[in-house]
């Protein structure tokens, strides 16, 4: 499966007052616009607008007889600006905010002509981004599935992307040593424990742990840029969704948890599952249970897969 990218030209200002023109770029897969019901698909840190086909991201839930069935369904996914993946960077990243990003894709909706979604289905950033759209638009979907992520950075998310933060501006191999950093927030120890049970390489000289973690480091240098990961790590520093706007929100809200998340804990998600269920009927709450933390969405997809075709 391959569809073009596509692009929007916006002229944007930002909540910081900087102007800006945005080419917002899109892909589509699945059936054209207008003749199916229409799903939004919200990326991720390093993921982008190729969600589908042979080196799509999430090509075990979104395709042909997949749960997000392309047969059926209008797969939709913007790039966020700066992301590098069309090649767009963004230099003073800090103009921009998760609510900014929010505007933009909801301006390249309305550049679409696209009034109504079937569903916003968002992983992790991208799931922080679907909760910031439907607060400045709340009919915009039928339905929003936030997964393995809250409305709002929470003081152990930031602390961690402070982290990353000092460690993408170091001197030397910044991109590495915030990808190796990520990845042990982004798993849990009893994951890594498992897989390598302190497995020493003797031609190396270290641990195989050691040796995954610089592959990840050196394999996100070699397709993602400095400047991309800068700006997705202060995003996800810093959502902050208006809670007030939430109970307006008229989607069926569908919160997806992983039970050993660090980034996004599901005790977090479930205390915002609850204080919205006192305010508004149709929200729910399920819960992904793995070894894995924060990367389970992106790995267990029996138990993801499952969850969302009883939603759909």
């Amino acid at each position: 499966m391959k569809t073009e990218l596509n692009y929007i030209n916006l002229s944007y200002q930002t909540h910081s007052q900087k102007e800006y023109h945005i080419p917002l770029t899109y892909q589509i897969f699945g059936k054209d616009l207008f003749t199916a019901p229409i799903i939004l698909i919200n990326h991720a840190l390093t993921g982008n607008s190729n969600v589908a086909g042979d080196k799509g991201w999430w090509k075990q839930l979104i395709g042909e007889n997949q749960v997000i069935d392309t047969n059926k369904y209008t797969v939709l996914c913007f790039n966020i600006p700066g992301n590098g993946y069309d090649h767009f960077l963004i230099d003073n990243y800090e103009d921009f905010t998760p609510s900014d990003i929010a505007e933009i894709f909801l301006k390249g909706l309305e550049a679409l002509d696209i009034k109504n979604l079937y569903a916003t289905i968002g992983g992790s950033l991208g799931g922080g981004i679907a909760w910031q759209m439907l607060a400045k638009k709340p009919q915009l979907a039928e339905i929003c599935i936030p997964i393995a992520c809250d409305f709002k950075t929470h003081d152990w998310l930031h602390a961690q992307c402070l982290v990353q933060k000092f460690l993408l501006n170091s001197n030397e191999e910044p991109l590495q040593k915030a990808r190796i950093h990520a990845m042990l927030c982004y798993r849990t120890p009893q994951s890594l424990n498992d897989r390598f049970q302190n497995r020493y390489d003797k031609d190396n000289q270290h641990l195989e742990s050691e040796d995954w973690l610089i592959y990840h480091g050196n394999s996100l240098n070699d397709r993602f840029s400095l400047k991309a990961y800068k700006l997705m790590n202060h995003l996800l520093m810093n959502l902050n969704t208006d809670e007030q706007q939430l109970e307006k929100i008229g989607a069926r809200m569908h919160m997806i948890s992983v039970d050993t998340d660090l980034f996004f804990p599901a005790s977090e998600i479930r205390m915002c599952f609850e204080r919205l269920k006192e305010k508004k009927q149709e929200v729910f709450y399920h819960e992904i249970q793995s070894i894995h933390g924060h990367d389970a969405f992106l790995m267990e997809y029996q138990q993801l897969n499952t969850i969302i075709k009883n939603i759909l």
